[in-house]
């Protein structure tokens, strides 16, 4: 009996033909492996596919990370950050420095891991478009169904906090967001802010303590020193 033929029914879901394997002949069982190999790798990309486009990740450019500025907690490593592990442990991932020194691009590099290696499923959100598409769906009614969106993820990719302060509707909605990830999946947020500054974000002390609590419960700070990528780039700076 053909092990890769068994093999390629059961992940079809074709029952009735498992059963039936020992009757074909060579020629058949050599035709169906090529048929249901090929029509297995078509639906592996249709959901890669699918995974990268509904991740939305940032465009950018595809060269290979450079980690000289970036300080590594002992608690992770750098394969290990790569490799999504403190995704099986719904750990967080802070990622805290300057503008423009590689936090997002990170987040990227790491987001196309989970997607590409093990299927997971990924969002990335700036901070500032969440919380708008928040606003909009709680004053449509359509709050639910947001968060049910974001219910449905592996890990959640917050961008940019610390830009522009959240109001208090953006604020209370975004606490809800990371209060229902807590334990359940891992967030990964980028920001050129200390602890102490987030109070700047979400105006409200009492709220903003309860935000960092359930972040850095299970979560690894790097911090990311040097320069602006862009502005190392730049024609101005010559």
């Amino acid at each position: 009996m053909s092990e890769l033929l068994v093999e390629c029914a059961k992940r079809l879901k074709l029952s009735q033909l498992r059963s039936h394997i020992e009757e074909l002949t060579a020629e058949e069982v050599q035709f169906l492996e090529k048929l249901f190999t090929r029509e297995i790798e078509q639906r592996e990309q249709s959901k890669l596919n699918l995974l990268l486009k509904q991740a939305q990740l940032p465009q950018s450019g595809q060269e290979p990370y450079e980690w000289q500025h970036v300080q590594l907690p002992k608690t992770i490593s750098k394969e290990e950050l790569l490799d999504g592990a403190f995704l099986e442990k719904r750990e967080n991932l802070i990622l805290y420095g300057g503008v423009g020194t590689g936090k997002t691009y990170l987040s990227k590099c790491i987001a196309l891991n989970a997607i590409t290696r093990y299927g997971h499923k990924v969002r990335f959100y700036t901070v500032a478009g969440l919380v708008n598409q928040l606003i909009d769906a709680n004053q449509k009614g359509q709050l639910n169904r947001l968060m049910n969106q974001v219910d449905k993820l592996d890990l959640l990719i917050l961008d940019e906090l610390g830009y522009i302060p959240l109001g208090k509707e953006g604020a209370e909605l975004l606490f809800q967001v990371i209060s229902m990830c807590y334990e359940k999946r891992s967030i990964i947020i980028t920001t050129n802010l200390q602890f102490g500054q987030w109070n700047h974000v979400f105006g409200n002390q009492v709220l903003t303590e309860a935000v960092i609590d359930r972040l850095i419960h299970h979560s690894h700070l790097t911090i990311f020193t040097g320069e602006s990528y862009r502005y190392r780039h730049s024609s101005i700076r010559s």
